[in-house]
């Protein structure tokens, strides 16, 4: 057991073997300007004879011997010492003090071969040697005041975040390899982003000029047509990515078994498009599909609608378009049933529309509410039904929308084995409310067509994402990962896609992607929703102590 004598003890030993390091100094400086004592009248002879007869009887014992003895029993008192930690305490001014001391304590030597006269010889060596000595007493002092283990040095705990990571590249047949560089331990080590399973959809979010595009989104392309997969672009900024496209297709295109279509929908450059029917006949085989393409267009139309489903002036003006679908594709075979076709008989008078929809037994369901209120009377309810869905779909009423949508140049099924596509839809910027619906319903539909047994590999690849609104794409990222079609959205921020797709759907598209990327972002629950709340903890790094009574805890919050 450690008792209270001891550190007194020690602390004795320590003021002794100080005060006979002093001591040496001074016998050193007696026998090496002795002739100044002399001058001065500050000899005596019983310590003449003491001191000269030790150092001359003793070869070893000469004068720069006892000034070397002198430094290094001071350095034993030092090392035995144990001042109070600090903080603020560094490394580096110590090690300024100490050099110096050691070069004064040492140069001065030199003062002797000076010509000079005995007592500023004296004088000036004894000075120089004594400021050299205090120098490194007070470096001395100080480095027992040091924490060596420094606990507040990074004060956003950023090298305790730092983690080993992948730095193997790892590929399959459907991989994506990024290089990267990451930070560990303070060093920049190169690492490889390995996704594995593109399948799963990758979800990719980051503010504008992160690098969303030219980094992971020109990756996702560049090597899935490398890996000879078909694919479906969005291309928000149009061309930026329908370039990157078409070269890296035709650089690879000899990979493919059967050579795909480059095909292109764009609405502001008609020398520049394909023409697609976006409700094809052939591929509405049943009144749902009409439901869900109707569904699609007037939530992308109304983005308000998307929180307000199952109301009834939500619900009604869908049923109206549904109708109108069916009964076109109904219709002689279905020649009519395009967009445009469903656009202008939207604006029918109701007598004319009326009479002609009654011919189709199987939307007698539908039109019945519309039918009552016609014959009822009920004219404001009749426009309240119906209203919303003309005034929507008369927006997209222009010619180069009805050029584009009313041609059959292609088909949506991209991974078709006999005929297999690769297309790119182009958006503005500046037009989104009214291109975004007519994409909307053309990827709506696209996804319908890829997500079957017994297909190609396809990549969809959806830059900007929340500028369309795609309906049932939570449920095409759960299933289609299974047919071989990786699903890649690039978002900003979690709040704009809750914004133009509701939370809830937004929550369960970002819960069902397998593959997350986040970039800098700027809403504040973005990073939480990803990942683990980390904020209001405490990281205690560890605890220092002084001595058995003296304990200097010290701990990082992290805010």
């Amino acid at each position: 057991m450690q008792t209270s004598e001891n550190p007194q003890a020690l602390g004795k030993i320590i003021d002794f073997t100080r005060l006979v390091s002093i001591l040496l100094l001074f016998i050193h400086f007696y026998c090496t300007c002795y002739t100044t004592f002399q001058q001065l009248h500050l000899t005596a002879t019983i310590v003449d004879n003491v001191v000269f007869n030790l150092v001359t009887g003793m070869k070893p014992l000469s004068p720069g011997f006892i000034k070397s003895s002198a430094l290094l029993l001071l350095t034993v008192a030092l090392i035995g010492n144990k001042g109070k930690k600090d903080e603020k305490q560094t490394i580096k001014p110590i090690i300024i003090l100490l050099i110096s001391g050691l070069i004064l304590y040492y140069s001065a030597t030199f003062i002797l071969s000076l010509s000079l006269t005995d007592q500023t010889q004296a004088s000036l060596y004894i000075s120089i040697t004594a400021t050299g000595y205090l120098l490194v007493l007070t470096a001395g002092n100080k480095i027992s005041r040091v924490i060596h283990i420094k606990l507040n040095n990074d004060p956003f705990n950023s090298l305790n975040e730092t983690f080993p990571q992948e730095e193997r590249w790892i590929e399959n047949e459907f991989s994506v390899n990024m290089r990267t560089e990451y930070n560990l331990k303070g060093k920049i080590r190169s690492g490889v982003c390995n996704i594995l399973q593109p399948q799963r959809a990758t979800l990719l979010c980051g503010t504008p000029g992160s690098g969303k595009s030219v980094y992971l989104v020109r990756a996702f392309i560049e090597q899935h047509l490398a890996k000879a997969f078909t694919m479906f672009v969005f291309d928000y900024k149009f061309p930026d990515l329908s370039k990157i496209t078409y070269n890296h297709l035709l650089k690879n295109i000899h990979k493919y078994k059967i050579p795909p279509h480059f095909c292109v929908i764009n609405f502001d450059d008609l020398s520049r498009t394909h023409r697609c029917n976006a409700i094809p006949p052939q591929q509405m085989t049943d009144i749902t599909d009409a439901t869900e393409s109707s569904r699609t267009i007037m939530l992308a139309l109304n983005r308000l609608w998307i929180q307000r489903q199952g109301d009834f002036f939500t619900e009604s003006p869908i049923n109206f378009v549904t109708a109108l679908f069916w009964f076109l594709k109904k219709y002689q075979g279905g020649i009519y049933c395009t967009l445009p076709h469903t656009i202008e008989l939207s604006s029918v008078a109701y007598p004319e529309l009326f009479a002609v929809m009654e011919q189709e037994e199987e939307i007698q369901i539908l039109m019945n509410p519309f039918y009552s209120a016609w014959k009822a009377g009920a004219a404001e309810q009749l426009e309240g039904q119906i209203a919303s869905a003309k005034i929507g779909l008369s927006r997209l009423a222009s010619p180069q929308l009805y050029y584009v949508l009313s041609g059959n140049d292609f088909t949506l099924d991209i991974n078709n084995p006999e005929s297999p596509k690769v297309v790119v839809m182009g958006s503005n910027p500046q037009r989104q409310a009214i291109y975004g619906a007519v994409l909307s319903l053309y990827a709506e539909r696209l996804l319908k067509q890829i997500n079957k047994p017994g297909k190609l590999k396809s990549s969809v690849i959806i830059d900007e994402a929340p500028t369309i609104y795609i309906g049932g794409l939570d449920n095409h990222i759960a299933v289609a990962r299974g047919r071989g079609c990786c699903t890649t959205l690039a978002i900003q921020d979690l709040s704009q896609f809750r914004r133009d797709y509701g939370k809830e759907q937004a929550d369960v598209i970002v819960n069902t992607c397998g593959n997350i990327i986040l970039y800098r972002v700027r809403y504040w629950e973005t990073a939480p929703s990803f990942y683990l709340n980390g904020s209001g903890k405490l990281c205690r790094t560890g605890n220092l102590s002084q001595s058995t009574r003296t304990i200097l805890p010290s701990a990082t919050q992290l805010n």
